[in-house]
């Protein structure tokens, strides 16, 4: 790669994707040519994504600043399984042009459109809830194919939450955590015995992760590969902006929005276990596993706590019997 890097505010992040973009060229003949012109996102020694042309093409550069993970190769490959299914139509995946995972490099179209987060925060609040069907149908195109059964494993997700919990560095939020916490231990027996829906999933969906143009949603960011329970994917996908109060029918369930969970639920086919018990078990396990950071806003915190609070409530209401999904 001869072009020059775009501004990065980070020296040694600057000469580490820049010697593994030389790598990527000595591997791929293709990106001898690559030109990454603008810097779109720079996490800490895990990766930097960059926008530019390769070929006459506007691309997007996705850099593994540790390629020894092999997270490379694994985008790579999920990029390369869904891009036959998902290639045409409104329910998308970005192509995927070339890459050098040994170096860390990947290689895929710059799609159009905005970030379905950014466009439901631009929206009338009446005109949000009609991407919620969209959304779940691109989660369930994207699942389709690797979906099985898997043996309920719910004493490992409880694990992970409570070691997150105990990062919390919000008093007030440590104690709803706590309250969480009980509930996914309450409900894990109830949901051990059933086999758990599982598929080759996004790992990370969220409602930025979607890219909105006209009708056409594309899934970004494929960091897949792993087989792991659908439901979390739903789960994180509801709290990403729950916790963020981001208001869509009015109607709240778990901390969340009704019509979301029930778009999901109508795409899945969901059973009354998974409806009443598995979802918000992994709702629970969101709220826990993302830890505040004490440098967040003030208002982002009380928005966090009146969403894990609402949850709560709930859960409790779940627990008397009541039916929620």
């Amino acid at each position: 790669m001869s072009a020059p890097l775009p501004p990065i505010p980070d020296l040694d992040a600057t000469q580490r994707i820049a010697a593994l973009l030389a790598k990527a060229a000595r591997q791929e003949p293709r990106l001898s040519g690559a030109n990454p012109t603008d810097l779109l996102r720079l996490v800490k020694d895990k990766r930097a994504i960059l926008r530019g042309q390769l070929e006459g093409r506007d691309v997007i550069f996705r850099v593994h600043l540790a390629p020894e993970a092999g997270d490379a190769q694994r985008e790579w490959d999920e990029m390369q399984r869904l891009w036959p299914l998902m290639s045409v139509g409104d329910l998308r995946v970005p192509e995927p042009i070339c890459a050098a995972p040994d170096a860390g490099v990947t290689v895929q179209e710059a799609v159009p459109g905005t970030p379905l987060m950014e466009l439901l925060y631009s929206l009338d609040a009446k005109a949000r809830p009609a991407f919620m069907a969209p959304a779940a149908a691109w989660l369930r195109a994207s699942t389709q194919s690797s979906e099985d059964w898997q043996i309920a494993q719910p004493q490992r997700w409880i694990n992970r939450a409570s070691r997150a919990a105990q990062q919390q560095p919000f008093a007030a939020l440590r104690e709803v955590e706590a309250g969480i916490l009980a509930h996914m231990e309450r409900i894990a027996p109830i949901i051990a015995d059933a086999p758990w829906r599982a598929a080759i999933c996004h790992g990370d969906f969220h409602p930025n992760n979607l890219i909105c143009y006209g009708t056409r949603l594309t899934g970004i960011d494929l960091g897949g590969s792993r087989r792991m329970p659908v439901l979390k994917d739903i789960a994180r996908f509801a709290m990403h902006m729950g916790r963020r109060r981001l208001r869509l029918s009015g109607k709240t369930v778990l901390g969340v929005d009704h019509d979301c969970l029930q778009s999901f639920a109508h795409a899945f086919g969901l059973s009354p276990l998974e409806r009443s018990h598995t979802l918000p078990f992994f709702l629970a396990f969101e709220a826990l596993i993302r830890v505040e950071t004490p440098a967040l806003p003030s208002a982002r915190v009380v928005r966090a706590e009146k969403t894990y609070r609402a949850l709560l409530a709930d859960l409790q209401r779940l627990e008397d019997g009541g039916r929620l999904i």
